[in-house]
């Protein structure tokens, strides 16, 4: 079985904070958020949502796009969220 990588945006709530990531046990990485198990920037600001991911076949290709999300303006990455997500539901249920 070859190797998946994710790149993903958690959320506060609705149009709150924003943290996107890349991670190749996207499962294992929410928990870590959720439960605060890392201390850092989605610890302090509660987020703990996940509102968006995209899956990749390379470690690579993963990288790439979180490098160009991370530069998008706000408004880009509300609307890529609201495409597939529009109720900014936690999709953290339907991962695992």
């Amino acid at each position: 079985m070859e190797k998946e990588f994710y790149v993903y945006i958690m959320a506060s709530q609705r149009n709150g904070t924003l943290y996107i990531g890349v991670t190749s046990n996207l499962i294992q990485r929410l928990w870590q958020h959720k439960s605060n198990a890392v201390k850092g920037f989605t610890e302090k600001y509660k987020i703990h949502q996940l509102v968006y991911f995209e899956k990749y076949e390379s470690s690579y290709s993963a990288i790439q796009s979180e490098k160009r999300l991370k530069e998008w303006q706000r408004s880009w990455k509300l609307e890529l969220i609201e495409s597939i997500n529009p109720e900014w539901e936690d999709l953290y249920d339907g991962v695992i």
